[in-house]
């Protein structure tokens, strides 16, 4: 198989793993909304974790949630970023960069998880809670785990592999420099 066979190939691996967390994300949403009532409450361990179905038609921390128009808003931004992260994600499968590939599938896959739900839903379903000595988490997601375990993967890769993320950055900038020059 030729160099370019296999990019192609890492590409669509990536891909189709993005389409399996938000088809989980998805599963996961359904499941809850399926099995329990709004705001209900199921403890796994007391006073620690449970299941609490609600919805948010804001982002992380209900930000813009009591804003009629900002669901639109985050669904634009959702969208926008996404592709532009599926993009990048290619680039970086393309090249076997695959700590930076994965990283960015998994941003990928909770942005898009989201967005499912914004664009069927109007609202993005939260059902995991956690508990600490009286201070309850915000209630989150499969799709917010999976952008959130992404963005650290991402962020410890700039900083821990600082010769692999600057050559993985050089690439790709110089791809719209050429653009810009022709």
């Amino acid at each position: 198989m030729n160099e370019r066979n296999a990019g192609r190939q890492y590409v669509l691996i990536f891909t189709f793993l993005m389409m399996l967390l938000v088809i989980a994300d998805q599963f996961f949403k359904r499941l809850i909304s399926f099995k329990m009532e709004l705001f209900e409450t199921k403890v796994l361990i007391k006073d620690f974790l449970s299941f609490y179905y609600c919805t948010n038609t804001g982002s992380a921390f209900s930000f813009l949630a009591d804003k009629a128009w900002g669901i639109y808003v985050l669904s634009g931004i959702s969208l926008v970023v996404g592709i532009v992260i599926v993009y990048i994600m290619a680039f970086a499968a393309r090249r076997k960069m695959f700590l930076i590939a994965t990283s960015l599938c998994l941003i990928a896959s909770g942005a898009f998880g989201n967005l499912v739900d914004r664009f069927t839903l109007q609202h993005v379903i939260d059902f995991i809670r956690f508990d600490f000595n009286g201070y309850t988490f915000p209630i989150f997601n499969f799709a917010d785990i999976c952008a959130v375990v992404g963005t650290f993967m991402f962020v410890f890769i700039v900083l821990l592999g600082k010769d692999r993320f600057d050559n993985f950055w050089g690439e790709l900038t110089s791809i719209f420099r050429r653009r810009e020059d022709a």
